[in-house]
């Protein structure tokens, strides 16, 4: 009996792909098809794969040209495939002509011509072609941009800003709207990073148009604010999402499901630090109006992880903080203490003070340590009293986070429902610490 392998992400399955099947199962008498992993598929790039897992292995199995199907999961793994189930031919398109030259040490070769005109690339775009609107005064506008081109399906349907001193050549090119509403006819939805006391404005306007929102946390620095902006957002079937690139970052996430799964022991204290350093010019009242202060800044990428890991329901805080100006809510420096039943977290964040930004998990085995600047990092080490058990994880990080989170914005307002990282119950915990600093509840002036 000739066994045939052959591998495949397999997104929205076409008759391109039923071709190449049909191809490959004539090269022999058994067909095993691989269909790699979401995680494996966002590790090699492929981050607009609209299917989950499951839903890609039943379409292959309803082709019913498989004999077997296997799940890839990692670099390398073709070569164990091949040896543990003795393979004979292996196949892939021609697109890939030379590229797995090295596998014919262990069996043979075959490229396969692909079927001309078809592609899951192209399909995705057809049915998703969503526009973007970009509100704010932020240079991370300029990252989304690009971003944005990464992201089949996607277009930026152009720009309103207060201040546009921050824009990139590239941005400038975009249409520049002097209205949001102008900018909101244009689109199917926005993202927004204008000054966390505009959210609650801009997003209810664009929700009440039926548009989508990606917004930076704070969502709103009330919660009251929070809770009404979420009810405008069902009632008008649209998706409302906080942009926290952080929970998209790969090796984030990956530290994460580490913790969870008991690797460090019982988590017993996340100690998180966000710090970089901004000249405020304290004189200029009508500039600080619009200036993200520390708590604004850092605080919900600081409080990710802890509320992660640890939960919501936090016994007690205290908010200790360095104001320029009590009256203008611009803290220089921000340290938050939460006490829960049985852990503790503290978060420090600063937008006039410097610090090592490394996040670091307690646990009753071990601890996880993430260097600087731990909310965009690609690397992560697990550690033991025993140095020799330590051991060190790499993951890639493209677009720190930005097109993982366009993606699950553009796959939530096309599926109905909600794909973010980051759970209700997270965004509305951030807003109320956002909010007790602003009312200045539980919390201590330095």
């Amino acid at each position: 009996m000739i066994k045939v392998i052959t591998y495949g992400t397999y997104d929205l399955i076409h008759k391109g792909h039923i071709r190449l099947l049909e191809r490959a199962k004539a090269l022999g008498d058994y067909l095993i098809v691989g269909v790699t992993a979401d995680s494996f598929d966002r590790e090699r790039g492929k981050i607009n794969v609209q299917q989950p897992l499951i839903e890609r292995i039943e379409a292959v199995k309803a082709t019913g040209l498989a004999d077997e199907i296997i799940v890839e999961e990692y670099e390398g793994q073709k070569i164990d495939d091949i040896k543990r189930l003795d393979v004979d031919i292996f196949t892939v398109g021609s697109d890939w002509e030379g590229h797995f030259d090295y596998l014919k040490e262990f069996c043979k070769v075959v490229y396969l011509e692909r079927t001309q005109g078809i592609s899951s690339s192209e399909i995705r775009a057809e049915k998703r072609d969503m526009r973007i609107g970009l509100i704010g005064e932020s240079p991370i506008l300029n990252k989304i941009e690009r971003e944005s081109h990464y992201v089949n399906g996607l277009s930026i349907s152009g720009v309103y800003s207060r201040d546009t001193t921050c824009f990139s050549t590239e941005l400038k090119k975009l249409t520049t709207y002097y209205s949001i509403d102008d900018l909101l006819e244009d689109s199917d939805g926005v993202y927004i990073i204008s000054s966390p006391k505009h959210h609650y404005d801009d997003i209810k306007r664009a929700l009440s148009k039926g548009k989508h929102v990606l917004c930076e946390s704070p969502i709103t620095i009330y919660e009251e604010q929070l809770t009404e902006l979420y009810t405008i957002a069902e009632s008008n079937k649209c998706i409302l999402m906080d942009s926290l690139k952080t929970a998209y970052s790969l090796a984030y996430y990956r530290l994460c499901l580490l913790a969870k799964s008991g690797i460090i022991g019982k988590i017993v204290s996340v100690d998180a630090t966000c710090t970089s350093l901004y000249n405020v010019e304290i004189d200029n009242d009508g500039m600080m109006s619009s200036i993200w202060n520390s708590i604004c800044a850092w605080g919900p990428t600081a409080l990710l992880p802890v509320f992660q890991l640890l939960g919501t329901d936090y016994s007690s805080k205290t908010i200790a903080t360095h104001l320029l100006r009590e009256d203008l809510d611009y803290d220089t420096f921000t340290k938050i203490s939460l006490i829960y039943p049985h852990a503790v977290a503290s978060i420090k964040v600063g937008q006039g003070v410097k610090s090592e930004g490394e996040l670091i998990i307690s646990g009753t085995k071990g601890y996880i340590y993430v260097p600087a600047p731990w909310w965009k990092t690609d690397y992560f080490e697990v550690r033991y009293e025993n140095p020799a058990d330590n051991k060190r994880h790499f993951y890639p990080l493209e677009g720190e986070g930005l097109r993982y989170e366009l993606v699950s914005f553009l796959k939530s307002i096309n599926s109905g429902n909600k794909y973010s990282y980051i759970d209700k119950n997270i965004s509305r915990a951030i807003v109320n610490i956002i909010q007790n600093f602003y009312e200045r509840k539980d919390t201590v002036l330095l």
